[in-house]
C-alpha cells in the first residue's frame, strides 16, 4: 500500500506516498518496526561484580545486518586495551585471526597509531587508564557469506599524565572469515577484571523497504 510522509518536500522517497501519514499509516508502520526510531535495544548489561568479560549471546543476528554498541564508563582494575571477540556458530574465536587499525590523539597534541593483522582481539582504543566511553558499529555479523567488520570511537583520559589528558581514538577492524557471528564478548586484552561498566547492544532497523 502507498504511505504518506512526515513533513513536506520529500522528493526521493523509496516508498510511494499519497500524502501526510494518517493515524492508520503510523500504527501500521510502527507495528512492522519501520517507524519510531532506527535503534532497537537488544540487551543491556551493567556492573554488579568484578568479571573479566561480558558476553552477549542472543544478538538477533538473523534480524539485523548492522548492530550498534555503547560502552559507558567502562573501567578495568589495571591498564587495559578494551577489546571485542566474536562467537562463530557458538564457538568463541580466540586465534590470531583478527585485523584492526586505529588512530589516537591526545589533548597535548600528540598522535599515535596501532595496527595488527594477526591479533587475538579487535581493539577498541589504546591502553586506557580510567573509564572509557565508546560507541561501535558492527556489520554483517549474521551473514555467513561475508566478513564481520567494526568501526568505533573511544574517548578516555590518560590519568598517568600530569595533569591528566583527554585521549580520543577511532578506527576499525575485521574478522576476515566468512562465518555466522552469533555472539560478542567484551573484555580487556590483558585479561584484567572490569571494575565498572554499562554496555548496551542495539539492532539497527532498516526503516524503509522497496
Amino acid at each position: 500500500m502507498p504511505y504518506g510522509y512526515l513533513g513536506q518536500n520529500q522528493p526521493k522517497q523509496t516508498v510511494s506516498n499519497s500524502g501526510v501519514f494518517s493515524i492508520t499509516d503510523v500504527a501500521e508502520l510502527q507495528s512492522q518496526g519501520k517507524l519510531g526510531g532506527s535503534l532497537e535495544l537488544i540487551e543491556e548489561q551493567t556492573y554488579s561484580s568484578a568479571v573479566s568479560f561480558v558476553d552477549f549471546t542472543s544478538i538477533q543476528e538473523n534480524k539485523y545486518d548492522v548492530h550498534f554498541m555503547t560502552f559507558n564508563n567502562v573501567d578495568f582494575a589495571s591498564e587495559q586495551v578494551p577489546a571485542l571477540r566474536f562467537y562463530e556458530s557458538g564457538v568463541l574465536e580466540t586465534a590470531g585471526v583478527y585485523q584492526y587499525a586505529e588512530q589516537s590523539c591526545q589533548s597535548n597534541g600528540s598522535f599515535a597509531e596501532s595496527k595488527d593483522t594477526a591479533s587475538t582481539f579487535l581493539g577498541l582504543g589504546n591502553f586506557a587508564v580510567g573509564a572509557s566511553n565508546v560507541y561501535c558499529y558492527l556489520y554483517n555479523l549474521g551473514n555467513s557469506s561475508k566478513y564481520s567488520f567494526i568501526s568505533f570511537h573511544n574517548v578516555n583520559t590518560d590519568a598517568d599524565a600530569s595533569p591528566s589528558e583527554a585521549v580520543a581514538n577511532f578506527g576499525g577492524g575485521v574478522l576476515p572469515q566468512a562465518s555466522t557471528v552469533d555472539g560478542i564478548r567484551f573484555t580487556g586484552a590483558g585479561g584484567a577484571n572490569l571494575s565498572s561498566f554499562n554496555i548496551k547492544l542495539y539492532g539497527v532497523k532498516q526503516i524503509w523497504v522497496t
